[in-house]
């Protein structure tokens, strides 16, 4: 070892000796020192060669070596001491990495090159062996010198490259290192120039037919050609040429003759070619007329059982779903079918420009909805497709006007238009001097049932042939709106409960749809008759001994008060029967390889072979009018009951069928919400259904989430549950055209496919879909007035009518705490200044879930554990538990009647269009004004991006520190008690996640309640909870499917987190909370000084889910820990009767 030392050592010493001596002839360049600069360099080249050491030393700033060899470059005429310095240079270059790489370009060395390459070539024939290493390190140099190719072009090297490669075409030495500086060339967007010197068609010389030979070369033109054809200008000139048929063909040869897969990476280079060249209009159209989309099907299809050809099949469907020609949604307008007039339209609002369009304008389709510019491709494209635009940078989003972020300090109405909201506090003003404290005591305003009008009603259940007096009502009747059209009528029905565990088999095969007709034009009748004279009965399971908070007589009365547009005379089973929550866990679904790829090339059928296409419509709302008849092959569909979604289905083929959903009403769009009704399907028979307007760019369909369905015949059977179902899920853009008017202005854009497989299990079974678990404002009714039947003399229960919604009806809000222990000073003075405690929901219809957590909440709340009891005496809950009536009875996904999402007018709520925000912040404000700001205000909501359950809340300090704004200490100084609540949350609730919560106030969320709540009233504890739609990937139920038991539990769970954070508000504990506080601040300056982490700090983006694989990180777990003395509540959350 010694030796090997010594002798690297002294090789060391040597060269820098042999650097001294050359740096001293270069200072005194003489004719007679030529062949002494020859042998220095010479022995430099070989000690390189020999050590690693020496290379080192070479390269190393202290010996100067760079600047002394490049020095003798420039200097020297002699061709042999050339070609031994680029041979050291090269040696350098090849091991020293970047880092040398990075020196030689910044001490001059590319330019030298160039120079060296140009004046080489004055002097034909030029040396091969000379070109050979030039080119080889303009190979290693051209990455790391972003201006090489200007350089190039301005010294006149990049035509030397070009006439090297065109006078040796058959010199295979020469041409590979001169192809693969043109390949650097255009990897550095020099695209143009080589365009127009004729790169392309000297790039076409060289790639061809399947051969064995030379595959290094081909594979390196063929890369250069892909990198050329990302120019729009160069694409062009190429598809001119007719050069798209022939790669093509090259291709087609390469795929028969590479029998043994060898060639793959050339293949998937040559279908680079083709997938640049289809970013442009002309392009695709030339892949068309070419029959691209069969050729490129049927090589795909040959490929497809070989794994190791994924990466051919994967660019071949991009290209295929790039050149499908873009299709007119079939629908005669985008707009809902459903128009809800307006009183006050404001001019600028989003239904004067809805409505305001000019005559004729088609707003389904755009009339040129092809882009001509070139859309640039990720280098790394897969199986799954990304949103057009690309990634928003992280704070583009984040507010940085500190005066934005601060409280305002004062009121912001006058106090006397806030004063006719004292009728919604009166618990403040009572003094319960008449109350017997031993009986209960509840208030509900009485239910309003105009019997003017009277309507037939259809339960469904399956659709058998009846009998005429028994059919369906004419669809046009049922669905035409009447100007002050009174509330349904539901008087006529008897009900039979079939005792548990018993079924009829037959009973769904026998009944019809049963019309319930009250009496129709002042007539009447004594309830729907079948053929044989008899009252219809209609057996069902007594799901209501099973459901405490269910009843469907209740519900029908329920039904009966409820306004929609569409005027719905049919209730849905699910509703009116319930749903029981299964015992059964449902997990993720795990996501079968390659079940994108086969359903994108099932559609790319429809366009190779048109013929198997049915292309029948079977439901259609804009089409009422047209009954569909058939042989009884196809399903029969229905939406027409309260939140149901569902405005056409086409046969697509025999099993297959394509659904549109319906827009918001007063509104162009937001589909993602359904609700509808399948009949008349085969059991043991795969059904794919494809819901085809879809607008968001990525799902957590994508990533296991499964859609939920509800059988009749299950039902019936004892088994009234809503299930997840499906397989083959995945949710991928599609060929339809979404106009400029439904995307913003945006053209070119495209609507997206939710597509899934069922199996039905039992023949004529009437079933339900829906996108999450329904629970419709009839529901909320009934659960509501269940409840108040609940309430002992312990519990304050009050239920106002806050408002009448744009569609007429009622907006409940519901006052819950504990009454005082008796009607003396103490308990009523305690009872008045309890801290109140503002909780809403449903703001955005779709987030169903929402209104699960909230039931779990208000199921809590009235229970007669003592901890129900002990946050009754410590809160004045004030709950809205519904905040958008209008949109959850009429099917809409996010907005009211007035077509505007209701949690983005929280900033200038308008009394007349937005009448539930109006007047919630309305009370929030007269809160404030009497010094009785609420402690904590949550908006219960739903997130279809991301998994578990989360907070959003606002902090000044979280959200400065995710910008780069230069903020003194003083002005981000809060108090850390907003982080308190979802702490606690993580520690008790399984389904919560910290590590997903986020603090940052964003511009785009300024006119949401959260933020409003926080930055008008002074909640500090201002939040939006967040419920995923899909499941949990941490803690106690990672790997499963969120269900309504889960989103119940955390209803009540938020209620446990209220009863603890009780103590760290107490005066009493004011030193321990304190100090909480320290360690929150403690874990804040730790997280923050670590980049990149996802953390409670961490700015969460709306849609934070990865477009291809979920790499988002979700590893914190929860803290599965629970007080002893509060972990009983949950288990035995029961009502007192």
């Amino acid at each position: 070892m010694n030796k090997l030392k010594m002798a690297s050592e002294k090789s060391a010493s040597r060269v820098l000796m042999l650097l001294s001596q050359l740096e001293r002839l270069n200072e005194e360049p003489k004719v007679s020192d030529n062949d002494a600069i020859r042998q220095t360099t010479g022995k430099i080249l070989h000690l390189i060669q020999t050590q690693e050491k020496t290379r080192k030393e070479v390269a190393s700033k202290s010996s100067g070596g760079m600047e002394i060899i490049l020095s003798s470059l420039e200097n020297t005429q002699d061709l042999q001491t050339t070609l031994n310095i680029l041979a050291i240079l090269n040696e350098l270059l090849t091991v020293g990495g970047g880092c040398r790489t990075g020196v030689f370009v910044s001490k001059g060395g590319t330019a030298l090159l160039l120079q060296l390459l140009v004046g080489s070539s004055k002097d034909p024939p030029a040396n091969e062996e000379l070109m050979l290493h030039i080119h080889s390190l303009l190979v290693k140099v051209g990455l790391k010198d972003r201006k090489l190719g200007v350089k190039a072009r301005l010294n006149g090297a990049l035509n030397v490259t070009l006439n090297l490669v065109k006078y040796n075409l058959q010199n295979h030495k020469l041409l590979l290192p001169c192809l693969q500086v043109l390949r650097v060339y255009s990897r550095i967007h020099f695209f143009m120039s080589l365009g127009k010197s004729g790169t392309l068609e000297i790039m076409f010389e060289i790639i061809g037919p399947f051969s064995k030979k030379s595959t290094t070369l081909l594979k390196v033109a063929l890369d250069t050609l892909a990198s050329l054809l990302k120019s729009g200008m160069n694409a062009r000139r190429a598809v001119d040429r007719g050069y798209l048929p022939t790669l093509l063909t090259i291709y087609q040869d390469w795929h028969r003759n590479d029998t043994r897969h060898r060639h793959v990476v050339i293949r998937k280079s040559i279908l680079g070619c083709i997938k640049n060249l289809t970013n442009i209009k002309l392009g695709r159209k030339a892949f068309i007329d070419a029959n691209g989309m069969r050729i490129l099907y049927n090589t795909s299809t040959e490929c497809l059982p070989v794994r190791t050809l994924d990466p051919l099949v994967n660019t071949s469907s991009l290209i295929m779903r790039k050149c499908f020609p873009k299709n007119r949604l079939p629908l005669p307008t985008i707009k809902s079918v459903f128009h809800h007039p307006l009183l006050h339209i404001p001019a600028s609002g989003p239904v004067a420009k809805l409505y305001n369009q000019p005559p004729g304008v088609d707003d389904v389709v755009d009339e040129s909805d092809e882009n001509e510019a070139t859309e640039v491709d990720t280098e790394n494209d897969t199986e799954y497709d990304e949103d057009e635009t690309g990634p928003k940078t992280q704070n583009d989003d984040i507010e940085t006007d500190i005066n934005k972020l601060r409280p305002i300090q004062m009121n912001t109405r006058p106090f006397d238009e806030l004063r006719a909201y004292e009728y919604f506090f009166r618990e403040f003003s009572e003094n319960f001097e008449d109350d017997d404290f031993e009986s209960p005591r509840s208030v509900i305003p009485p239910s309003s049932v105009n019997s003017e009008l009277h309507r037939p009603i259809i339960i469904p259940t399956t659709p058998s042939s009846l009998g005429p007096q028994n059919r369906r009502p004419p669809q046009e009747d049922l669905l035409t709106p009447k100007p002050d059209e009174s509330p349904l009528e539901l008087d006529s029905i008897s009900i039979s409960k079939r005792p548990e565990g018993t079924s009829d088999p037959d009973l769904v095969c026998s009944l019809g749809r049963l019309v319930l007709d009250a009496g129709v034009n002042g007539g009447s009748v004594d309830g729907p008759q079948d053929e044989g004279g008899e009252q219809a009965v209609l057996e069902v399971p007594d799901t209501a001994a099973l459901l405490p908070l269910h009843d469907p007589d209740l519900y029908l009365e329920m039904v009966k008060s409820t306004r929609s547009v569409p005027a719905y005379t049919e209730v849905g089973y699910p509703d009116y029967f319930g749903h029981v929550a299964l015992n059964l866990r449902e997990p993720i679904l795990e996501r079968v390889y390659g079940v994108q790829r086969m359903k994108i090339f099932q559609d790319i059928e429809r366009l190779i072979h048109p013929s198997d296409i049915l292309d029948k419509v079977v439901y259609d709302l804009d089409n009422q009018s047209c009954p569909v008849t058939d042989n009884g092959e196809s399903l029969k569909f229905n939406s027409k009951f309260e939140s149901g979604n569902l405005r056409k289905a086409i046969q697509v083929r025999k099993f297959e069928y394509d659904l549109i959903l319906n827009s918001d009403i007063n509104s162009n769009h937001y589909h993602q919400w359904f609700y509808f009704e399948v009949g008349n399907m085969r059991p043991g028979v795969r059904y794919r259904f494809n819901i085809i307007n879809c607008e968001k760019s990525n799902s957590q369909f994508n990533y296991g989430m499964q859609v939920l369905m509800y059988s009749v015949q299950d039902a019936i059977n004892g088994s009234p549950h809503w299930v997840r179902t499906g397989s083959d899920i995945c949710y991928y853009k599609n060929h339809f055209s979404r106009s400029s008017i439904a995307a913003g202005g945006q053209k070119g854009k495209s609507y997206f496919t939710l597509t899934f497989t069922v199996t039905f299990q039992h023949k004529d079974d009437v079933c339900y879909f829906a996108y999450h678990y329904p629970y419709t404002y009839s529901m909320l009714k009934m659960h509501l007035q269940k409840l108040s039947a609940l309430r002992t003399a312990q519990i304050y229960y009050r239920q106002d009518d806050l408002c009448v919604t744009l569609g007429g009806n009622s907006c409940p809000l519901l006052t819950i705490t504990a009454m005082p222990g008796s009607s003396s000073n103490d308990p009523i003075s305690q009872f008045r200044s309890r801290p109140v405690v503002f909780l809403s929901a449903r703001v955005h219809p779709g987030e169903t879930n929402s209104s699960w957590v909230m039931k779990g909440t208000l199921e809590y709340l009235m229970s007669c554990s003592p901890q129900a009891q002990s946050l009754r005496e410590s809160y004045i809950f004030k709950i809205i538990p519904m905040l958008n009536p209008d949109g959850v009875i009429n099917g809409n996904h996010r907005c009211s009647l007035s077509g505007e999402d209701l949690n983005r007018q929280w900033q200038n709520p308008n009394a007349e269009l937005h009448p539930t925000i109006y007047h919630a912040k309305s009370l929030l404000q007269y809160l404030r004004a009497t010094g009785r700001t609420p402690l904590v205000f949550c908006d219960y909501h739903g997130h279809s991006r991301k998994k578990n359950v989360f907070m959003y809340g606002c902090s000044i300090k979280e959200t400065v520190w995710q910008t780069n704004v230069n903020t003194s200490t003083c002005d981000l100084h809060e108090d850390l008690g907003y982080r308190t609540l979802p702490k606690l949350l993580s520690q008790m609730a399984p389904a919560f996640s910290l590590s997903s919560c986020s603090f940052v106030v964003e511009r785009s969320k300024e006119a949401t309640a959260r933020v409003v709540v926080w930055r008008e009233i002074g909640v500090q504890r201002s939040y939006t909870m967040e419920s995923t739609l899909c499941g949990c990937d941490q803690g106690k139920y990672k790997g499963l499917q969120i269900g309504t038991s889960e989103l119940e539990e955390m209803g009540a769970q938020f209620c446990l987190a209220l009863l603890r954070l009780k103590r760290f508000t107490s005066r009493l504990e004011r030193h321990n909370h304190n100090s909480h506080l320290l360690d929150m601040e403690t874990d804040l300056i730790e997280t923050r000084s670590i980049p990149n982490i996802t953390s409670p700090t961490t700015y969460v983006l709306e849609e934070d889910e990865p477009a291809f694989l979920e790499e988002v990180d979700y590893s914190a777990e929860s803290n599965d820990e629970i007080d002893p003395d509060l972990e009983p509540d949950l288990q035995d959350n029961h009502f007192c009767h």
